[in-house]
């Protein structure tokens, strides 16, 4: 969630009705991060929020309306830094390769919101409003250059899709239980490390990018993005 930082010559009142939709916003995420939306009430929110019911009608019009709110802050505007700092590269494959490492690390950072992208990953709202439409862009345009190879676009994008948001919950997995998960995993013969890293690369070979090709592009250095100051 964005910081809330005070304005110059901010009114009080002004200032309150910011504050409050602000806590109204992070309740919202916290509580739907876990439950989904459908199982949390407004009055919950209200409650977690710590503000009066009635407040919660001076910002939103329902439970709906936040959700489609929260959904704009916490991926629209994140799918607008990532995409304004991904200007510099030309390769659809250098795009996609950096944008799924910045949703990876991200949400290494915030595991709150990787949990909230975990949620709604596929909902429609995501797909149409959120980061899904981002990625929906990044894959025709490769596509349309012929940079990727892909015979069926839907199940691409839903493979892409199932393998950022599978490697999102084991990164989770990981940080939350991790000497346990990490002992387990390493005993399996398993790697644990890189894991942004090798999203992205295999990522990019279900695009139709050879293994060693796809490797290269995803060990390529990230551009200076702060992922703790992102919305």
């Amino acid at each position: 969630m964005t910081a809330v930082t005070s304005k110059p010559n901010e009114p009080r009142g002004a200032r309150r009705k910011r504050e409050t939709r602000s806590r109204l916003l992070k309740a919202a995420m916290t509580l739907m991060a876990v439950r989904g939306k459908d199982s949390v009430s407004i009055n919950e929110l209200t409650d977690a929020a710590d503000v009066g019911f009635g407040s919660f009608y001076n910002h939103f019009k329902s439970k709906d309306d936040i959700y489609n709110a929260l959904m704009a802050e916490v991926f629209n505007e994140f799918g607008i830094a990532i995409e304004e700092a991904n200007k510099v590269n030309d390769d659809p494959a250098d795009i996609i390769s950096f944008a799924v490492q910045c949703v990876l690390l991200r949400s290494k950072v915030n595991p709150l919101w990787g949990q909230f992208l975990l949620r709604t990953a596929f909902s429609v709202e995501t797909i149409v409003g959120g980061m899904g439409q981002y990625m929906l862009k990044d894959l025709e345009r490769g596509v349309s250059e012929k940079r990727f190879v892909v015979s069926d676009p839907l199940m691409s994008f839903v493979s892409v899709g199932s393998t950022v948001m599978g490697a999102i919950s084991i990164q989770h997995n990981l940080a939350s239980q991790s000497e346990i998960v990490t002992a387990l995993a390493e005993h399996a013969g398993y790697n644990v490390t890189n894991i942004p890293q090798r999203t992205a690369a295999t990522v990019l070979q279900i695009l139709g990018i050879n293994e060693e090709e796809a490797n290269v592009i995803a060990s390529k250095p990230l551009l200076d993005v702060d992922f703790v100051a992102l919305p």
